[in-house]
C-alpha cells in the first residue's frame, strides 16, 4: 500500500472520530453548532433575521457561508452532522492539495501533522466557524507563492468567515514578491463582500463585529489571565470566575482587571505591528518567502492567541495551517514546534469540554493545566519570534511550495 493512501486511510479515520465526539458529552463540543448556527441558519432561511445585515454579529459577512450551507439541509439531516461532513470536505479539498501525489516527504510529515493537529484538538476544533477556515488557510497559503492571486483570493475569503487568517494575508504582503497580486486578490474579495452588504442594507453593521471584540472581558482560558486564575485558586476574595450572560462566556474578576482589559486591545496592535516591522526588514533585506513566511505567519498567529484576551480553545485550531506550511517547507526545522502543538492542542481539549466544569469552580489540577497550556503557547511565540529575528536575509536556499 502507497504512503498516500495510507494518509488518507488516516484522513478518514481521524474524520470520523472527531465528528463522534462531536456528539459525546452531551454535545459538548459542538453546542455551538447545533445551537446557534442552527439558530442564525433558521432566522436567516425564514427571513426573521439576518445577522450582520439587519442587526449587528460577532462574526464577518461571509461566515453567514457555510452556516447557511448546512441549514439548507435541515430538518432532513442533522445540521450538527451536516457541519461535521461540510468541515470534512473542505478539508478533503485542502488534503487533495497538499499531499498531491504523495511523493514529497516534508508534504507528507505536514498532512500527518495536520491529522494528528485535528485528533488532538477533538471535537470543539471542527465545530466552530474556525474548523471551515483552516483548510481554506492551508490551501491558500500553499498557492501564495505560484498563484499568489488565488492563494490571496482564499485567504481573504477565510479572513471575512473569521478575522484570523488576516494574519497569514499580512506575513503574505511582506513575504512574497508579488505584493500586487496579493493586495489585489484580498482587496478584489473584500470590494465584493463589502458591495453585497452594503447592497442588501446592512452598512451600518458591516464591522459590527470588530466593537465586539474590543469591548470583551478577560475570558478564562486566555494567557493573559493565566495570573488571576492562579490568585484565584488562593481564595483571595476579590478574584473570581463570573459569567458573561450575553457572550455565554466565563472571565476572570479581580484586582486591576480593568486596566489589563483596556491595555490589551492596545498591546495585540502593537504587538502585531512590531512582528510585522521585523518581517518588514527581513524581506527589504533579501529574505526568501521560504525562509521569512513561515516564522513570520506562525508569529502573526500566536500574537493574535497570545495577545488576546480572548481565548477560546478552537483558537487552537488557527496554530495548524502556518506549521503545515512550515513543515512543507522545512520539515527539519519545523517538526519539533509542530509537536508541541500537538501537545498543546491536546491539552485544549482536556481544557475543553472535559475539564472545563472543573475549572470553572476552581479545582486545583484543572486550572494548573490550563496555565501549563498557557505557558506553552507563550514558550513557543517566544521560539517563533526568536526564530523570526534570526532568519537569514542573504544566502537562504529557495524551496518550492507546490511539487
Amino acid at each position: 500500500m502507497s504512503r498516500r493512501a495510507v494518509v488518507w486511510i488516516a484522513f478518514v479515520l481521524v474524520h470520523a472520530v472527531v465528528i463522534w465526539l462531536g456528539f459525546a458529552d452531551d454535545h459538548a463540543a459542538s453546542w455551538d453548532v447545533g445551537q446557534l448556527y442552527r439558530w442564525w441558519a433558521w432566522q436567516t432561511l425564514n427571513g426573521e433575521a439576518f445577522p450582520g445585515i439587519t442587526e449587528d454579529w460577532i462574526y464577518p459577512a461571509l461566515a453567514h457561508l457555510p452556516i447557511l450551507l448546512a441549514g439548507v439541509f435541515y430538518p432532513v439531516v442533522d445540521y450538527t452532522l451536516v457541519w461535521g461532513l461540510l468541515v470534512t470536505a473542505l478539508d478533503a479539498a485542502a488534503f487533495a492539495l497538499l499531499v498531491g501525489r504523495g511523493r514529497s516527504r516534508g508534504r507528507l510529515i505536514a498532512a500527518w501533522f495536520w491529522l494528528a493537529a485535528i485528533l488532538a484538538l477533538g471535537g470543539v476544533g471542527m465545530f466552530r466557524l474556525d474548523g471551515v477556515t483552516v483548510s481554506l488557510a492551508v490551501a491558500g497559503s500553499l498557492w501564495l507563492v505560484g498563484r499568489p492571486w488565488l492563494g490571496s483570493a482564499i485567504l481573504a475569503v477565510a479572513t471575512w468567515i473569521k478575522v484570523w487568517p488576516a494574519a497569514l494575508l499580512m506575513a503574505a504582503v511582506i513575504a512574497v514578491r508579488r505584493r500586487l497580486a496579493i493586495v489585489g486578490g484580498a482587496a478584489a474579495v473584500t470590494a465584493v463582500v463589502v458591495a453585497v452588504v452594503l447592497i442588501a442594507g446592512g452598512g451600518a453593521h458591516l464591522f459590527s463585529f470588530v466593537g465586539d471584540q474590543t469591548s470583551r472581558g478577560l475570558q478564562i482560558e486566555a494567557p493573559v489571565s493565566t495570573v488571576h486564575m492562579l490568585i484565584a485558586l488562593t481564595g483571595h476574595s476579590h478574584t473570581a470566575v463570573v459569567h458573561d450572560q450575553e457572550l455565554n462566556t466565563f472571565q476572570v474578576e479581580g484586582p486591576a482587571v480593568d486596566v489589563v482589559i483596556a491595555a490589551m486591545t492596545p498591546v495585540l496592535a502593537v504587538g502585531m505591528l512590531a512582528l510585522a516591522a521585523i518581517g518588514a526588514v527581513k524581506a527589504w533585506r533579501g529574505a526568501t518567502f521560504a525562509a521569512l513566511f513561515p516564522p513570520l505567519a506562525t508569529a502573526l498567529v500566536l500574537g493574535f492567541v497570545v495577545l488576546n484576551k480572548v481565548g477560546s480553545p478552537q483558537y487552537m485550531t488557527w496554530l495548524i495551517a502556518p506549521l503545515v506550511i512550515g513543515l512543507v517547507l522545512d520539515s527539519r526545522r519545523w517538526w519539533r514546534p509542530a509537536a508541541l502543538v500537538v501537545v498543546i492542542l491536546a491539552l485544549t481539549q482536556g481544557i475543553f469540554p472535559f475539564w472545563y466544569d472543573a475549572i470553572l469552580v476552581l479545582r486545583p489540577g484543572e486550572v494548573w493545566m490550563l496555565a501549563l497550556r498557557n505557558v506553552l503557547l507563550v514558550a513557543l511565540f517566544v521560539w517563533v519570534v526568536v526564530r523570526l529575528v534570526r532568519v537569514r536575509v542573504r544566502g537562504a536556499v529557495r524551496l518550492p511550495v507546490s511539487e
